[in-house]
C-alpha cells in the first residue's frame, strides 16, 4: 500500500453519501478507504471494500472519530451525511491540530447552509432567483406561497425526510405543527413543477473559493426509487439521484454563481427545478452529494480532485462528460450474528 493516501469516511450507512464516496475513491485508484459509522448495523461497517472499518460512540462523536482516524493513520476525513458533516465541521481546528484535514465547506457555510431558514434568507440577500419561502409562524403566512406548497423543517430534511406536498392551507398548517412539535422550525415554499426538469448540480470550489468544476444531473423521476411522494399534482423527489448527465452549461453557470455568491470553498450540492430556463434551489447542501460516484463514473470525480489539489496543488483540467443516463439500485448484504460489531 506505500504511496497511497489514506482516507477515513464518517458516516457509512447503506445506500448513503458515504458507501457512494468510498466507491467514487476506489475508482480513482490510489487510496486505501477506511470508514466509521455509530450504527452496528451500518453497511458500509462490512463492506470488504474498506480497508478496515470502526463503530464509532455516538455519545463522544467527536474524539471516537478522531481516534479512529489516528488509529488507521487517515491524513483525510470525510464527512458522509448532514449529522456528521455538522459536527465534525465544528471540530475542523481540533481536526487540523491532529493533522487531520477535514474534506468540508467552512464551518461558516455549513452553519447557514444547514439551515433552511438561514439559507433562503441569505440567497435572497444575494439576489439569487429562489421559490417564496416563508417561516410558517402563522396561517397568514402561507399567502405569501400560495397553494398548493412545500412544508418542510428548517434542519434536518435532507434526502426529502419530513417534506410535505400541501394542497390546502390546513393541511399546511397540520404539517407545520407536526414539524413544530418535533423540535424543528417549519418553512413553506412555493411548489415549482418539473415541466422544464428537476436537477442536481455540484459545484466544487477549492480553499481559496476557486471553482474546480460542476456538473449537472436532470433528474429522472419514473422511477420508485427517486420519487418520496407522487400525487394530487405534486412531486417530491426522494434522496435517490438517477437521470441523465450531460452539457447543461447554462445551468452549471448558475450554480456556479451561487456557490460564489455563498462563499462556498469546498464542495456544495445544488437541487432546483427550473422555471423560464432559471435554476430555483430548493435545497443547497454544503458537502458532497450522494450522486457523487455517479458523477464519477461520467468522469468528474470530484472527491478525489480535491484531494490531489490539496496534497499537491494541482488542479487537473476538467474532463470530458461522458454524457448519458446514470441510473441506480440497492444491493443486499449478510451479516452473521456473531460478526456485528
Amino acid at each position: 500500500m506505500t504511496g497511497t493516501i489514506k482516507v477515513m469516511i464518517a458516516g457509512i450507512g447503506g445506500a448513503s453519501l458515504g458507501t457512494e464516496l468510498s466507491k467514487s475513491l476506489h475508482l480513482a485508484g490510489g487510496y486505501q478507504v477506511f470508514g466509521c459509522d455509530i450504527s452496528q448495523t451500518a453497511y458500509g461497517l462490512y463492506d470488504p471494500e474498506f480497508t478496515k472499518t470502526y463503530l464509532i460512540d455516538k455519545n463522544d462523536y467527536v474524539p471516537s472519530v478522531l481516534h479512529a482516524c489516528l488509529d488507521s493513520g487517515a491524513e483525510f476525513l470525510i464527512p458522509g451525511g448532514e449529522q456528521p458533516m455538522a459536527l465534525l465541521g465544528a471540530a475542523t481546528s481540533l481536526l487540523a491540530s491532529s493533522g487531520i484535514r477535514l474534506l468540508a465547506n467552512s464551518p461558516e457555510v455549513i452553519a447557514t447552509y444547514s439551515d433552511k431558514d438561514k439559507t433562503f434568507r441569505s440567497l435572497a440577500v444575494a439576489g439569487i432567483s429562489i421559490p417564496r419561502t416563508i417561516t410558517i409562524s402563522c396561517r397568514e403566512d402561507l399567502d405569501h406561497v400560495g397553494m398548493p406548497c412545500i412544508v418542510k423543517p428548517a434542519t434536518g430534511s435532507g434526502g426529502s425526510a419530513a417534506v410535505f406536498f400541501a394542497v390546502t392551507h390546513d393541511e399546511a398548517m397540520l404539517y407545520a405543527e407536526f414539524i413544530r412539535k418535533t423540535g424543528s422550525t417549519p418553512i413553506a415554499q412555493e411548489y415549482i413543477d418539473d415541466a422544464e426538469g428537476e436537477f442536481t448540480i455540484g459545484v466544487l470550489s477549492l480553499p481559496d473559493k476557486q471553482i474546480a468544476g460542476s456538473i449537472a444531473l436532470r433528474r429522472a423521476l419514473e422511477a420508485k426509487l427517486s420519487v418520496a411522494y407522487r400525487g394530487r399534482g405534486g412531486l417530491i423527489s426522494s434522496g435517490y439521484s438517477q437521470g441523465h448527465i450531460g452539457e447543461y452549461r447554462e445551468l452549471c453557470n448558475q450554480a456556479k454563481h451561487i456557490a460564489r455568491a455563498i462563499g462556498s470553498c469546498g464542495p456544495v450540492n445544488i437541487q432546483g427545478r427550473v422555471r423560464n430556463g432559471v435554476l430555483l434551489p430548493f435545497e443547497i447542501n454544503p458537502r458532497f452529494s450522494a450522486s457523487t460516484y455517479l458523477r464519477a463514473m461520467a468522469g468528474f470525480n470530484e472527491v478525489d480532485i480535491l484531494i490531489k489539489y490539496l496534497c499537491n496543488g494541482t488542479l487537473p483540467q476538467m474532463p470530458r462528460i461522458k454524457s448519458g443516463w446514470y441510473l441506480r439500485s440497492l444491493t443486499e448484504q449478510y451479516v452473521p450474528d456473531e460478526k456485528l460489531k
